[in-house]
C-alpha cells in the first residue's frame, strides 16, 4: 500500500481526494492530510511516505487589494518549502496542483501556447512550477498538475455560482461556447493512478468532452426537474458585454484545451457531464 500525505486539509480537492480514494482504493492508497497554516507543519514526520500532494494555495480573490509577494509567500515560497522537507525526509514523489491560469491569455490552450500569466495567482503559480522543477531528480519525481475548471458537489467557486443562478432562473440567452472542465470524481481517479505511478510530468486532466453552458444550465435544471427555455438572438450582445464583464467571460466565453495535453482520458475521465450533474444534484449515487 502507498502512503500519500496531502498539505492543505481543508482544501477542496483534498477533502474530496481522500474521500474518493477511503472509497475506490482502500486496500492500495492510504492517505493522510495535514494543514500547511502556521508553522506546526514543519514538526510534521514526512518520512514514510511514498508522495506528497500540495494542495494549498491562495486562490482568485479581489487582486487589487492583494500584493504579489502574498501570493509569492503562499503559492511559491511554501509549496517550495513542503516540496523540500519532503525530498529531505526520502518522499520520491511530490505532486503540485498548479492551475491553468499558468498560460497567456487565450480560449484556446495547446502545447504552443505561452506561460504568460496575466494574474498574480496564475505568475505565483508558475513562479512555484520553476522553482520545483529544479528540483527533480532521479530519487524524487515532481509531478505538475494544472486543472481547468473543477467542479463537483459543495465546490467554492464559479460553478457554485453558475448552478444558484440555474436553480432561481428559467430563461436564458441561447450561447454556443465550449469549455474544458473537469468533475471532481474524475480528478480525483487521475490523482489516485498518479500516485500509484509516479511520472515526471505536466498534464492538464479534463472531462472527456467539452461543455456547453447552456448544456450545463439545462442539465442542473433538469436534475431539479424543472424546464428551461433558451433565447436565440442574444449571443453578439452577450459575448460583446463578456468583453468587459469577467462574470459574463467566465459564464460564456470558451477556453479549451488541446487532449493530447491531458494524458489518457478514458483511463480516467470516466463521468460524462450528464451523469456527473446527477450526482451533484442528488438524482445519482
Amino acid at each position: 500500500m502507498k502512503k500519500v500525505l496531502i498539505t492543505g486539509k481543508n482544501s477542496y480537492i483534498g477533502r474530496s481526494f481522500k474521500a474518493y480514494v477511503e472509497a475506490k482504493y482502500p486496500s492500495e492508497l492510504q492517505v493522510d492530510s495535514v494543514s500547511v497554516r502556521g508553522n506546526v507543519w514543519r514538526e510534521y514526520d514526512f518520512s514514510g511516505y511514498d508522495a506528497v500532494m500540495h494542495v494549498a494555495a491562495l486562490v482568485h480573490k479581489n487582486e487589487k487589494n492583494i500584493p504579489l509577494e502574498r501570493y509569492l509567500v503562499v503559492n511559491r515560497n511554501l509549496a517550495l518549502a513542503v516540496a523540500k522537507k519532503a525530498q529531505l525526509a526520502g518522499v520520491k514523489h511530490f505532486i503540485f496542483i498548479s492551475t491553468v491560469a499558468v498560460y497567456a491569455k487565450t480560449n484556446h490552450i495547446t502545447e504552443q501556447t505561452k506561460l504568460k500569466p496575466v494574474t498574480k495567482y496564475g505568475l505565483s503559480k508558475l513562479k512555484a512550477e520553476q522553482e520545483l522543477i529544479s528540483l527533480r531528480s532521479k530519487k524524487f519525481t515532481i509531478s505538475i498538475v494544472r486543472p481547468p475548471m473543477i467542479y463537483g458537489k459543495d465546490c467554492p467557486g464559479n460553478f457554485a455560482k453558475l448552478r444558484a443562478i440555474a436553480l432561481k432562473i428559467p430563461i436564458f440567452p441561447k450561447v454556443s461556447n465550449d469549455r474544458s472542465m473537469i468533475f471532481i470524481d474524475n480528478l480525483s481517479e487521475f490523482l489516485a493512478q498518479l500516485s500509484l505511478f509516479p511520472k515526471n510530468l505536466m498534464l492538464i486532466p479534463q472531462n472527456l468532452k467539452y461543455s456547453n453552458t447552456s448544456n450545463i444550465l439545462r442539465l442542473i435544471r433538469r436534475s431539479s426537474g424543472k424546464k428551461t427555455v433558451f433565447v436565440p438572438g442574444f449571443e453578439p450582445l452577450i459575448k460583446f458585454i463578456a468583453l468587459y464583464n469577467k462574470t459574463i467571460a467566465k459564464v460564456y466565453g470558451s477556453l479549451i484545451i488541446d487532449r493530447d495535453l491531458s494524458g489518457d482520458l478514458v483511463n480516467y475521465a470516466k463521468i460524462d457531464l450528464p451523469n456527473s450533474i446527477n450526482r451533484i444534484e442528488g438524482s445519482d449515487v
